[in-house]
């Protein structure tokens, strides 16, 4: 018995000790780096309870309206109009919040107070101002945790911020309308209703009627979201601009540097030199990464650029550039080796993404049964009569140049330009002189609008020995299998560039494609590779994987690394909008497009004009 009792007071003071450091945690607070996180979706929270105190008259009567009107936002509750509008602003500020940023700090401490006096001129509520002032002093304490900088903005903003709210408008605004069925007077139309929407928006008195009160209400609550629209569009649309990133003439110089002494490292690195992407390099200066933001994700592309020893003073800037806004960090289609040291210096995790299709110059060859299809194919379109031409762009003409340039952008499939991480987005720039072409003509045929030209190929350098897949084009009227052609081309006249291996395609999932339709693959892997051909309905996920597998490559997995689990659709949306995919901007006008213009002429070039002219 002597021995259970020093056994149970050990029992009971570890007890203690674990609600005496639970009360200490409690009375600690939150981590600091957790904190933007909870006041965003406190706000979020309040705003929607805001909202719905606006909206419907059931809510205001309910136990969850007595919890609305003592939190920050609550302006009473005989102002629907104000708790909705209220409920409105919180909502926008509370993403803003979760990212730490700096202007929404700014904001909530405007708004907290605001509504803490409003609480107690209206309801005498000691609790409203006891919850707004602990927020406060939350966002007051941990200050340092939002210092993010604004996003890169533009005007356009303003027009998305119109649309949206509008349509939030519109659609709360509804809502509004429809919520007083005891007190509406007839039975109004959908149209009727839609249209004292739209007046109420703009402050005018519509055709749907109410008895008591109600219309006043009404009008104000619709009055309020007409207010708040406006409000934040003419905020948008003249604040200061802040342009979004791009590749400035000394940073390509730099970057053309870095590629001349390391190119040959990754097949992706001249899709670095894209001029609407960011760089940020090492304090050294002898490694660089090439980034877009998207959606407020920071994306890179391949490996980082230049000398390996130096990629994690690159990476740590990347880094902290992230930090510094808020974004989250992202990269797609790097390398093993670009994998590893990222996961190594960051933290981050990897995730294959699919594999990269590449031929070895001196291996390749028409001949076997493997190449058969391939073979026979390119055999009959020669006997079509057509023929090809392989060449460096600095060895092109400039008409010639720009008959190329044109019929590549009007061959284009798709309204906007695809490819981020593996297109170089320009055909033909005089700073690309080592890029390769690769040309298919059939002179028999009536002259196009471009001559005999029928297809196109682009390929820009990887090192002085290789070159990369850019982009494939061909007239819609020409016979099925110009890509192959020119393929086979390119590969054959490679040992007059001296080019010992040619990058295809990307093949996303094509491991499982490859293994999924083997004997013994089992259900999970089949399952997904039965999805994966299911969405190769919208996405060329199967057909590029067999496309490539036709020129027997060597297979080179590509990677993507990412922060947690949790942003991987977000990632996977941005990638989607940076790889052209997926598009939100507006469509413009024919009228306001704007016209194309020649390439701008790199640094290099703008020196020697300097100089000729003194």
């Amino acid at each position: 018995m002597s021995g259970k009792v020093p056994q149970q007071s050990n029992q009971v003071s570890s007890r203690v000790g674990q609600r005496t450091s639970r009360v200490r945690h409690l009375l600690r607070g939150p981590r600091p780096e957790a904190v933007p996180a909870l006041v965003g979706r406190a706000c979020a929270l309040v705003g929607l309870l805001d909202i719905a105190a606006g909206v419907f008259p059931r809510f205001r009567h309910s136990r969850m309206h007595a919890i609305a009107e003592v939190l920050p936002g609550s302006f009473g509750p005989f102002a629907a109009a104000l708790s909705l509008s209220a409920g409105v602003l919180l909502l926008l500020l509370a993403h803003g919040l979760k990212r730490g940023k700096r202007r929404a700090w700014r904001a909530a401490v405007v708004l907290l107070p605001a509504g803490a006096v409003a609480q107690f001129l209206y309801r005498h509520s000691f609790i409203g101002v006891l919850i707004s002032i602990v927020l406060l002093t939350a966002l007051v304490r941990h200050r340092d945790q939002f210092s993010a900088l604004p996003d890169p903005r533009s005007r356009w903003r303003a027009l998305a911020n119109f649309v949206l709210m509008g349509a939030g408008s519109l659609a709360l605004g509804l809502l509004i309308v429809s919520a007083h069925p005891k007190t509406l007077i007839g039975d109004p139309s959908l149209a009727d209703r839609i249209a004292h929407v739209i007046y109420g928006l703009f402050g005018f008195e519509g055709p749907v009627d109410y008895a008591g009160n109600t219309s006043w209400t009404v009008a104000f609550s619709l009055g309020a979201l007409g207010w708040i629209t406006a409000v934040t569009t003419i905020y948008l649309a003249f604040r200061p601009e802040h342009p979004a990133a791009r590749l400035t003439e000394d940073d390509e110089v730099r970057l053309r540097g870095l590629l001349a002494r390391h190119g040959g490292r990754d097949s992706l690195g001249h899709f670095a030199l894209r001029r609407d992407k960011a760089v940020v390099f090492s304090p050294s200066g002898k490694a660089a990464v090439t980034y877009r933001v998207v959606s407020g994700v920071m994306l890179a592309s391949g490996d980082p650029i230049g000398d390996v020893e130096a990629w994690p003073g690159a990476i740590e800037r990347f880094m902290d550039e992230a930090k510094a806004h808020s974004w989250t960090p992202a990269v797609m289609g790097c390398s093993e080796t670009g994998a590893e040291v990222w996961t190594r210096e960051t933290g981050l995790d990897a995730l294959e993404l699919g594999d990269e299709a590449v031929v070895d110059v001196p291996d390749f060859s028409l001949a076997g049964r493997a190449m058969r299809n391939v073979r026979q194919m390119v055999k009959r379109i020669e006997r079509a009569g057509y023929e090809t031409r392989v060449r460096r762009v600095r060895d092109l003409g400039e008409t010639e140049l720009e008959r190329i340039r044109q019929a590549a952008e009007d061959w284009r499939g798709t309204d906007t330009e695809r490819g981020f991480s593996m297109a170089l987005g320009r055909v033909g720039d005089p700073s690309d002189g080592d890029c390769l072409i690769a040309t298919a003509h059939k002179a028999d045929d009536e002259p196009g609008p471009y001559g005999d030209l029928k297809a196109i190929l682009h390929f820009v350098p990887w090192g002085t020995d290789g070159v990369s897949l850019d982009l494939m084009r061909r007239d819609r009227s020409a016979d099925p299998g110009m890509n192959e052609l020119l393929i086979v081309a390119a590969l054959q006249a490679a040992p007059k560039f001296d080019i010992a291996r040619v990058s295809l395609n990307f093949a996303m999932f094509r491991s499982a494609l490859a293994r999924g339709e083997k004997i013994g693959a089992g259900p999970v892997l089949r399952a997904w590779r039965g999805l994966l051909v299911f969405l190769s309905r919208w996405f060329q996920i199967e057909s590029l994987y067999k496309f490539n597998a036709k020129f027997q490559p060597r297979w080179e997995p590509r990677f993507v690394v990412y922060r947690a689990s949790g942003d991987l659709p977000r990632l996977g949306f941005a990638a989607m909008q940076a790889e052209g995919f997926v598009n939100l901007a507006l469509p413009l006008p024919r009228f306001l497009r704007r016209r194309r213009t020649a390439p701008r002429p790199c640094a290099h070039q703008v020196a020697e004009r300097e100089m000729r002219a003194a």
